[in-house]
């Protein structure tokens, strides 16, 4: 698990492959400080952190990227 300090280096990591940049970064940051996790690589990987894998927004799509 990570520390709310190693969330915005992991997901700058994780977001840097995308074009939306922004509000993945944005949405990674709150996943991680509710979790504590971020999966590694820039794409899936979602199974290492349960938690951040089953947070939905309200239309039930996944909310962290």
């Amino acid at each position: 698990g990570y520390i709310n300090s190693e969330c915005p280096s992991a997901c700058d990591y994780r977001c840097s492959k995308t074009q939306y940049k922004k509000a993945c970064v944005f949405f990674c940051n709150y996943c991680c400080l509710k979790c504590l996790c971020v999966p590694s690589g820039t794409y899936g990987n979602k199974e290492e952190c349960p938690c951040y894998n089953n947070m939905k927004t309200k239309r039930g799509t996944p909310k962290c990227p």
